[in-house]
């Protein structure tokens, strides 16, 4: 262990692929904001709430559908260590035609599904009018949206994540531009917000397609018509891996959602203070997913090459980086956390309420770095069954922490959601390490 924690190579390698994503993890709470801000000068509350409600359907949608990336960084990273340039370009064609299959269905059943969902929601009619409006201009991005998923993963898979960065970075920076420019410069409201998304999301994916033909001429690929008519090879196997990992993530957002609303019973303190405490956890998540990112690539990479060594100093150098943001993430949540609740809302009642929450979420970083690490271990040996059931159980035990405990109120859902961050690692710890020690873990499933 000492050894590898010595390599510089190493560690300039986890740093070359979880930097560029932590950087560009940072552009999305930016775009956001700017969101926010543009559409809340607006003369009425109604547009922001329109917003507010659509841009959550989307978000949630495509999240939702966040697997085509993560199955498609294992596969391409394996086949990657593997040198099966066959098997890199099949990865590519099938992860792409699987994205556009699925945006085709969700631009054809859109008004449907929208209006199923606003039974759910207790907002004015203007507010739903208007999130409509967004939500019906916004879907009309998700075949650039879902290929660009598909781009992310295999670009990473490729052990190159600057690409991955400036997709992102251009991507939220252009629709940040035209936000402004739609919104304030033409009047065009909430249309012009949606538009504005669904052009940058087509910019990015111009420049994708153009960052992936790249790497394609430079490593001198097959040729992607040679492709087309095998897209059905192994399609099986693909199809498992999201339909495990769309799983997976179905249950941590019901989770999340859960924890949202049930706060919301609790009273209005209560929810704007765990409004403030998500966005501590929201900042975890963008650093830790950087090197779970990381963490995909290079395990993929070293199981497609058969290497037990590489994937053993892959283990070792992302964990010590992660362990290390970990213990400064959490001292920095214990010495200056009621500070940064003061910076994000000057409510007394909001401050006094998220600070009697705090001990809770200062344990977030070290407990959750675990989950986020064996995602990564996990997608980048594409074993979706393992994390799809492991994820079974942690959502079993937040529940059952919620409703053991529920007469603490709002402490009982900051324990469960602990519970459920440790679960999430401790599940996957004891499958991982179990197959380490049979040695079956390089074997792809």
């Amino acid at each position: 262990m000492l050894t590898a924690l010595r390599d510089r190579t190493l560690h300039r390698q986890v740093f070359a692929l979880a930097l560029p994503m932590v950087l560009s993890n940072i552009t999305v709470p930016l775009l956001g904001l700017v969101d926010a801000a543009v559409i809340g000068h607006l003369d009425s509350a109604w547009y922001l709430g329109g917003v507010a409600v659509g841009g959550t359907m989307i978000n949630v949608t495509f999240w939702l559908l966040g697997f085509l990336r993560m199955a498609t960084t294992g596969l391409s990273a394996q086949a990657f260590g593997a040198g099966d340039k066959d098997a890199q370009a099949e990865v590519f064609v099938q992860g792409l035609a699987l994205a556009w299959l699925l945006a085709l269905l969700l631009v054809a059943f859109h008004q449907p599904v929208a209006g199923w969902i606003f039974q759910f929601s207790e907002a004015s009619d203007a507010v739903k009018t208007y999130a409509a409006q967004y939500f019906s201009i916004r879907i009309w991005g998700a075949p650039a949206a879902l290929a660009n998923f598909v781009i992310m993963g295999w670009l990473l898979g490729t052990q190159n994540a600057r690409r991955p960065m400036w997709l992102l970075i251009i991507t939220n920076v252009a629709n940040i531009v035209l936000d402004i420019l739609f919104v304030i410069g033409f009047g065009w409201k909430v249309q012009g917000a949606a538009l504005a998304s669904v052009l940058a999301e087509y910019s990015g994916l111009i420049l994708g397609l153009w960052f992936v033909s790249r790497h394609w001429l430079a490593h001198a690929l097959p040729a992607w018509r040679e492709k087309l008519g095998s897209v059905s090879n192994g399609m099986g196997r693909l199809l498992r891996l999201n339909r495990d990992i769309f799983l997976r993530s179905l249950c941590l957002q019901l989770a999340f959602t859960f924890m949202t609303f049930q706060g919301a019973t609790l009273g209005d303190d209560t929810v704007a203070a765990n409004a403030v405490l998500m966005s501590f956890l929201m900042l975890v998540s963008y650093a830790m997913d950087g090197f779970a990112y990381a963490m995909e690539a290079m395990v993929g990479k070293a199981i497609g090459a058969r290497s037990r060594g590489e994937l053993g100093r892959t283990l070792i150098g992302t964990t010590f980086w992660s362990l290390v943001i970990s213990v400064l993430m959490t001292l920095v949540f214990v010495l200056f956390g009621s500070q940064i609740i003061a910076l994000i809302s000057d409510i007394p009642a909001v401050r006094e309420e998220a600070a009697r929450y705090l001990p809770w979420l200062s344990a977030v970083p070290l407990v959750a770095m675990w989950c986020f690490l064996l995602d990564g271990v996990f997608i980048g040996a594409t074993r979706g069954r393992e994390m799809r059931n492991s994820m079974f159980v942690a959502t079993s035990c937040f529940f059952m922490i919620w409703w053991l405990f529920s007469e603490w109120g709002n402490h009982a859902l900051w324990a469960a959601m602990l519970c459920f961050l440790a679960m999430r690692g401790l599940a996957l710890a004891v499958i991982f390490a179990y197959q380490w020690q049979k040695n079956i873990f390089l074997e792809s499933c």
